[in-house]
């Protein structure tokens, strides 16, 4: 089950926690939200993530066995728990423990004043409600500013937001968010098409519905010309 260490974390005496517990008291104590859908790696060290793989574990096989599979001799579930968290922490929810992706940012030294558009940018997420897949693709489009990032750092951002518990329309807006910060572009336009696991493996099992949603802001929303265009270059990429 969850390891437990002796912390003190300079509120009280010190107490016995698990490290997720130790976690928790960190962000609350910082008055820090931890949704699934946030980014916590601020309050998480380098070192505690094998303890908190360790954790999840523990945790994970106490699900198999509360599913009546006989862990102990089952030949094909013996390691899962231990996969599964792994795989949680370090891979399809990574965007809440890692750190976000550097990005370094150039002088748009030509002036260019004109929308380009990056796409379709492969989205694997996970809808937070029934933890099933999200997969599709993502369009962005940029009205550039005084500064310009590389063309790879939009898919390593979408990236790192998309590994997370979400919700489609939050997802669409934290990847708006962190385009229009590390860019301080004049407009930011985000489409996003997907297919959702809890619609085809689950409830009404409907495996031709995709959802779209979009966000744009600044001259992408204020002059439709310029949003029409952004939809029109999306349909020739399509």
């Amino acid at each position: 089950m969850s390891r437990k260490f002796n912390i003190d974390d300079g509120s009280s005496t010190g107490c016995e926690c698990s490290i997720s517990q130790q976690i928790t008291q960190r962000l609350q104590k910082a008055g820090q939200r931890y949704f699934s859908n946030d980014n916590i790696s601020k309050f998480v060290s380098e070192g505690e993530v094998e303890l908190l793989i360790n954790e999840v574990a523990g945790n994970m096989e106490a699900v198999l066995r509360s599913l009546v599979i006989d862990v102990d001799n089952d030949h094909n579930t013996q390691e899962t728990a231990q996969r599964v968290a792994k795989m949680f922490v370090t891979e399809i929810f990574s965007g809440r423990f890692c750190p976000p992706p550097k990005i370094t940012t150039f002088p748009n030294s030509q002036t260019y004043d004109e929308l380009y558009v990056t796409g379709p940018i492969t989205v694997r997420s996970t809808c937070a409600h029934h933890f099933q897949p999200i997969k599709g693709r993502c369009y962005i489009g940029v009205f550039p500013g005084t500064n310009v990032i590389g063309l790879s750092k939009f898919n390593r951002i979408v990236d790192w937001i998309s590994s997370r518990p979400t919700i489609q329309e939050e997802l669409t807006v934290q990847i708006a968010d962190e385009i229009e910060r590390v860019t301080e572009a004049q407009g930011v336009a985000v489409l996003l098409q997907a297919e959702h696991g809890c619609m085809t493996n689950r409830g009404v099992r409907e495996e031709s519905s995709d959802m779209t949603t979009s966000i744009m802001r600044g001259v992408l929303r204020d002059h439709p010309h310029i949003k029409q265009e952004f939809f029109n270059i999306v349909s020739r990429m399509s």
